[in-house]
């Protein structure tokens, strides 16, 4: 069986990389840009430092702001209308997973008008177009939405969140600009960064991971653990070292799959409105030790990727707690509370787990496993 790699067209990386998205939109023959961007990123200046370079290069554009923290099949459609009624050829995603993932619903339905209903687009859904054209801007180190093939979608009747996986939806264009992440609060800086660490791990041991995924999400391991404390400080190497270490899980995780951390997050989001970045570091080290077993000798490399001296003379039992303890304490190092307690009914796991077991990511996870397993995952937690 082949292996498919899918990445986007261009990336520019590193300060000011902002800046070239003029130089693409002109490039490309691009007459007027949809931004989508979320009410507070708008609010707190972020925003306007890529709608001021639109402005410098007199390039037309109007901004889409129906965007919730978990984005819905609403905030999708009244997209898909906005698009519409101005006129525009290309989208312009900024912020986090949230903008970016409005954008790649708003686009698929507009080059696939037949998948409008929006949840028709769950899994892998069968369109024939790529998406209306995105640029991606990043704001959050953690989701690496702008070079997934994924995007979710919070279905608001069902309490559900909605995986969809389209090769078609990848932005054409990333640019990874570690100061559009300076004004990031520690506290979002620390889940989104846990979210990215999740992305490696998980894509390191999912079922379908392969040579060239591995060597993307070791590398992804070692720089999220050696810049995520310094991102939460706000340095500048920090701050550049996360936007390139969530990036590089992107590429990994994005053509290889995912595991059960994200299918019991996912509930938790559509359920309570847990940030997910929140959610997938409070499940990690737990659903690391239910797998263990399962990853070969996996946890050795993780363990070394994070910092782990000694490993080589470990026995395969001390390696495997030693990279589940590098987890933990880095989580606690940047402030990720230790369990469920806060957030999760007893009375909601029975629907927790079935949703868990019936998310898109769970086929990846290394190890089978059932809707009594993850009950009783979710039972630990709280």
């Amino acid at each position: 069986m082949a292996n498919r790699f899918v990445l986007n067209e261009t990336s520019y990386h590193g300060a000011g990389a902002i800046q070239e998205i003029a130089t693409e939109a002109k490039g490309r023959g691009f007459q007027k840009a949809l931004v989508c961007s979320d009410p507070d990123l708008i609010q707190f200046g972020v925003t306007k430092k890529v709608l001021d370079v639109l402005d410098g290069a007199g390039l037309a554009y109007e901004v889409y702001s129906n965007i919730k923290p978990n984005p819905t099949i609403e905030n999708v459609q009244s997209g898909v209308e906005a698009f519409k009624k101005a006129g525009a050829d290309y989208l312009l995603a900024i912020g986090g997973g949230s903008s970016m993932d409005t954008a790649k619903g708003i686009g698929i339905v507009i080059a696939n008008p037949e998948f409008a209903d929006v949840r028709s687009l769950e899994g892998a859904a069968p369109t024939k177009n790529k998406s209306v054209p995105i640029f991606a801007v990043p704001t959050t180190a953690g989701t690496a939405a702008e070079v997934t093939i994924n995007y979710v979608i919070t279905d608001v009747e069902k309490n559900r969140k909605m995986v969809c996986v389209d090769v078609h939806d990848i932005p054409v264009v990333a640019f990874i600009d570690p100061e559009m992440m300076s004004s990031m609060p520690k506290g979002l800086t620390a889940a989104t960064g846990m979210d990215a660490l999740t992305h490696a791990i998980e894509g390191y041991i999912t079922a379908g991971a392969w040579e060239l995924s591995d060597m993307f999400h070791l590398k992804a391991i070692e720089i999220i653990s050696r810049t995520l404390r310094g991102a939460v400080e706000n340095t500048p190497e920090g701050r550049e070292g996360m936007a390139l270490g969530q990036y590089i899980a992107g590429m990994g995780f994005s053509n290889v799959g995912l595991g059960i951390v994200h299918s019991m997050a996912h509930p938790l989001g559509a359920l309570y409105d847990t940030p997910h970045g929140i959610a997938n570091a409070i499940i990690l080290p737990t659903v690391m030790e239910y797998n263990a077993e399962a990853t070969g000798d996996k946890y050795r490399y993780i363990a070394q990727a994070m910092g782990v001296k000694g490993t080589e003379a470990m026995s395969q039992e001390e390696y495997r707690k030693a990279a589940v303890d590098a987890v933990k304490k880095l989580a606690e190092d940047v402030g990720i509370p230790k369990d469920l307690k806060e957030i999760v009914k007893k009375e909601d796991i029975p629907f927790l787990a079935q949703s868990a077991y019936d998310d898109a990511c769970r086929p990846g996870n290394p190890k089978e496993t059932s809707v009594e397993d993850i009950t009783k995952l979710y039972e630990s937690l709280i």
